[in-house]
């Protein structure tokens, strides 16, 4: 098991970025949360199998189709953050 905590800015709000990274980590069979924060940045919370968190990693360096990624920050986490599902905050 694994858990990392991603920090992403860019034009990152209001262009279905949480929704579209909760569709991804279900697909990819991951836990955590994705949510705004006040800055302008999406805090992503993912938890699971190494492979499908580096997937992850690689899906959020792009995100939506209208998204801009300007930048990643990637830091560990703790598994037990995370509850029994993906959700958006």
């Amino acid at each position: 098991m694994a858990a990392a905590r991603f920090f992403v800015s860019g034009h990152v709000q209001g262009v279905f970025f949480r929704a579209s990274a909760r569709n991804e980590a279900l697909h990819l069979g991951l836990r955590g949360y994705a949510r705004n924060l006040h800055d302008g940045r999406v805090e992503v919370l993912a938890v699971g199998d190494v492979q499908a968190l580096e997937h992850m990693a690689e899906w959020l360096k792009h995100g939506p189709p209208h998204a801009r990624v300007e930048g990643i920050e990637r830091l560990a986490a703790d598994d037990g953050e995370a509850g029994p599902d993906f959700e958006t905050a």
